[in-house]
């Protein structure tokens, strides 16, 4: 048998030291949680560009679109496949895209590295996550761009109506899009044919097909691997996007977990000297309760479960923290493609399970010590104290 009713009433007892361990359990279950939802965030906002019946095409070795470079002449070649959709006027939905890393100002006298992308006449018609929210599409030909709603007002002149300036050339703001949430939002859409004028690239990052179903995908993929007319890596569209937030989610995760584990340590010690102070100030406590029948084992779960369950409501407090920074944005510089990209704190079920678990061992290792001592002491010399 175990003292639960005891253990319940000496946690009250010491509400003080128990809400300081509480606190101190749950600060650091903050940071755990919260670097384990910032690094999801990135992965959720990038791989929710991609559409599942997609598919990007980009040069044999290349590992982004920012290091591709396609001939113009795929395009043709690519659209013929009969794996390929087709819009309602019978166009196959294939699109020649361009990626040039553009520095637009902020308003605080900083600049920002903002991916253009050059788009084709059915670039958005393949997309269909992707959608105007105000204003229009850009017109072939002409310099009109569409931005993402994630650059709306980062830059002077990036609102509908407004006017960009890069490559000593003007580029009027005739759209704003949504994406879902997904990497897109944070590019500015234009003609192909300009963007590549402009910046003298005459050919394209990357070729994008729709297909018609994830069958037809995959048996599209096939084709194009095994045709020697190409030479050409071509992935799903989510497995692209999923890899452009590998090293960045992998960077943060592995930072903010050994961040976590540096401050786990000072919680776990601090723990272990409040269940220490606990156990020397009921030394007399303890000696009754063996006293009165309980054994070593008992006051040894006794004292375990006291520090489990301050581990668990630290683990609670943390998590409820942590779950609280879902509506704050970032941005950051993706490494892998070099340009600034908004994502959130996005927590998962298992999230924020991991973070109970998380709160719950520290607090058992904390009290691991000084529930051995507990249970060590004998009736005698624990009552004479």
């Amino acid at each position: 048998m175990i003292p639960l009713y005891y253990n319940t009433r000496s946690l009250w007892a010491r509400r003080l030291s128990t809400g300081l361990t509480v606190l101190g359990l749950g600060l650091v279950v903050f940071v755990f949680a919260a670097v384990l939802m910032l690094a999801n965030g990135i992965e959720s906002a990038l791989a929710s560009g991609g559409d599942p019946r997609n598919v990007v095409l980009l040069a044999e070795g290349s590992t982004s679109e920012l290091m591709s470079n396609v001939e113009r002449d795929a395009l043709r070649a690519l659209g013929s496949a009969p794996q390929v959709a087709s819009s309602p006027e019978g166009e196959p939905l294939v699109a020649g895209e361009l990626i040039v890393p553009v520095l637009l100002p902020r308003g605080n006298g900083n600049e920002s590295n903002i991916n253009a992308r050059g788009i084709g006449p059915e670039s958005f018609a393949i997309r269909p996550t992707v959608r105007l929210t105000a204003g229009r599409e850009p017109r072939v030909g002409t310099n009109e761009i569409a931005l993402g709603e994630a650059l709306v007002g980062r830059s002077p002149g990036a609102y509908l109506g407004g006017e960009l300036v890069f490559a000593e050339e003007r580029w009027p703001v005739v759209g704003v899009f949504t994406a879902e949430g997904g990497a897109y939002e944070s590019e500015l859409w234009v003609d192909v044919n300009r963007l590549g004028a402009a910046f003298d690239r005459p050919g394209f990052s990357a070729v994008v097909v729709r297909t018609g179903s994830e069958q037809a995908r995959d048996t599209f993929i096939q084709q194009v691997e095994k045709d020697p007319r190409f030479t050409l890596d071509a992935k799903p569209e989510p497995e692209y996007w999923a890899e452009q937030a590998t090293w960045l989610a992998t960077f943060i995760r592995v930072l903010g977990l050994f961040v976590s584990l540096i401050f786990s340590v000072g919680a776990v010690l601090g723990a272990m000297i409040t269940m220490y102070a606990q156990v020397a100030a009921r030394l007399g406590e303890l000696g009754m309760l063996r006293a009165v029948g309980y054994r070593r084992r008992s006051v040894l779960a006794s004292i375990l479960i006291e520090s489990a369950v301050l581990g668990a409501a630290g683990g609670v407090l943390g998590a409820l923290g942590a779950l609280a920074t879902r509506w704050m944005e970032i941005r950051t510089l993706n490494f892998q493609t070099f340009a600034e990209v908004r994502f959130g704190f996005t927590p998962t079920p298992g999230i924020v399970v991991a973070a109970l678990v998380f709160g719950t061992l520290m607090g058992v290792i904390g009290g691991m010590l000084p529930a051995l001592r507990a249970a060590r002491l004998s009736i005698l010399d624990a009552l004479r104290a």
